[in-house]
C-alpha cells in the first residue's frame, strides 16, 4: 500500500503453500516485505517459497508447521522473528474445510477442523504477540469466510462454526490488544478460485459463479489485497473490524434478485 514501507516489514503467512495464502504471501513479497510462510509439510513448504522466490525476486522462506501443535507454532513465531529480526504482520489463513454431512460427523471430524481454523488461529496470534509487542506495534488479520459469520453452507457446518468462532476471537483480542498497538481483523472471502474450490467439479463453479452479482470467482489476489491494507499503515485506526471480500454474493436476497430486469428510466416530455 502507498506509504506503508514494506521492505521493513516481516511476514508470517500460515497456510501459504496453496490458494489464498500463497497468493497473499506472493503479494507481501512483491511489496518487498520479508516473507515466512508455512505448511504443514516442510518440504512444500520450502518449495512454494523457492518458487516465489523465483517469481518475485523478494524474500521468502518457508518452514512446516503443525497448527493443532502448540510448541509447533511457537517454533514459527520464533524462527520467523530469528530469520527477520521481528514480526509487524500475522496473516493467521490457515484452514481446512472437509466436507462432511451433520448426521455422518464425527466427533474427530469436528476436532480436527477447529484445531486447524480456530484453535490455531489462536495459537498463531498467542506465539506472534511477544514480538510484536516487543516492536510496539502490530497487524494481526484472520481470514474467515463469508460460510459461518453470514452464510451457511449444506455439509460445511462445522466449518462454519470454525470461522465463525473467528470472529468472537477477534473482537476479545482486539480490545485486548490496542493499548499495545496491535490491530486485528478479519477478511471473510466468498468464493474464490483455489486449488481446493477446484476440486469441487465445473458444475460447482458455475452455480457458484452465476449467484455472484460481479459475476466471476474470486482471485487469490482479491484476497491478498484486501489483507494488506488491513496490514499496512493506512488501517492503523482499524480494529476488530471484517472486510468481505465476494464480489456481492451475500447481498442479494435470492437468486430472483440477479435476475430482476431493470426497471427503465422514466422519459419526461
Amino acid at each position: 500500500m502507498i506509504g506503508t514501507p514494506w521492505s521493513d516489514r516481516s511476514v508470517v503467512v500460515t497456510g501459504g503453500t496453496r490458494g489464498i495464502g500463497r497468493g497473499i504471501a506472493e503479494l507481501f513479497a512483491r511489496r518487498g516485505a520479508a516473507v515466512l510462510l508455512t505448511g504443514r509439510d516442510e518440504a512444500v513448504a520450502r518449495a512454494v517459497a523457492a518458487e516465489l522466490v523465483r517469481a518475485t525476486g523478494g524474500r521468502v522462506d518457508g518452514v512446516g508447521v503443525d497448527l493443532r501443535t502448540p510448541a509447533s507454532v511457537e517454533t514459527m513465531a520464533a524462527e520467523a522473528e530469528r530469520r527477520h529480526g521481528h514480526i509487524d504482520v500475522l496473516c493467521a489463513n490457515a484452514g481446512i474445510f472437509p466436507e462432511r454431512p451433520l448426521r455422518e460427523m464425527t466427533a474427530a471430524d469436528i476436532d480436527e477442523v477447529l484445531a486447524v481454523n480456530l484453535r490455531g488461529s489462536i495459537l498463531s496470534v498467542r506465539a506472534c504477540l511477544p514480538a510484536m509487542e516487543r516492536a510496539g506495534r502490530g497487524r494481526v488479520v484472520l481470514t474467515s469466510s463469508i460460510t459461518g459469520p453470514t452464510t451457511g453452507y449444506t455439509g460445511w457446518s462445522h466449518y462454519g462454526a470454525s470461522k465463525a468462532g473467528q470472529l468472537g476471537f477477534l473482537r476479545g483480542a482486539a480490545l485486548e490488544l490496542a493499548p499495545l498497538g496491535i490491530t486485528v481483523n478479519a477478511v471473510l472471502p466468498g468464493n474464490v478460485r483455489t486449488e481446493g474450490l477446484d476440486a469441487l467439479g465445473e458444475d460447482y463453479l458455475r452455480r457458484m459463479a452465476a449467484s455472484i452479482p460481479l459475476g466471476r470467482l474470486g482471485e487469490t489476489t482479491d484476497v491478498a489485497h484486501a489483507v494488506a491494507f488491513l496490514a499496512s499503515d493506512e488501517a492503523a485506526f482499524i480494529t476488530g473490524q471484517t472486510l468481505t471480500v465476494d464480489g456481492g454474493q451475500t447481498v442479494p436476497e435470492s437468486l430472483d434478485a440477479l435476475a430482476l430486469p431493470l426497471v427503465p428510466a422514466a422519459v419526461s416530455g
